[in-house]
């Protein structure tokens, strides 16, 4: 099934970062061993509140477009291979609004798995 990212979301794609995710290799108890693999993916910091927005699209993968068309996308939340990159922690910001109440916005740091889609076509 292909998925598309819901445009509502865009915004909180804007300012993401391209990273590398590097997983070592791992030996298994059996004595097998895993390669080691290196993912691209995209880091974004974005307030709690979006954060819970977007939360039911966790683990599942969603089309790109735009400037990241031909790519897809997978919110990395709870799978234990990448438990480096889960959401973390990012810090807060103090603010004043218009009326000149203090507030603070929380963030959070996650990472979404990038993946090429793009599919070739026969001349």
């Amino acid at each position: 099934m292909r998925r598309t990212w819901p445009e509502e979301f865009n915004s909180i794609l804007d300012g993401a970062e391209e990273v590398t995710i590097d997983l070592p290799a791992v030996v298994h108890d059996d004595g097998s061993r895993s390669e080691a693999v290196s993912r691209k993916a995209l880091k974004v910091r974005i307030a709690t509140e979006d954060y819970e927005r977007i939360w039911p699209l966790a683990e599942m993968r969603y089309r790109l477009g735009g400037k990241h068309l031909g790519e897809a996308i997978t919110l990395i939340t709870t799978n234990p291979h990448y438990h480096r990159w889960h959401p973390a922690d990012g810090g807060g910001e103090e603010r004043v609004s218009d009326s000149g109440r203090q507030y603070t916005t929380k963030y959070v740091v996650l990472h979404f798995l990038l993946d090429d889609v793009r599919e070739t076509a026969a001349a």
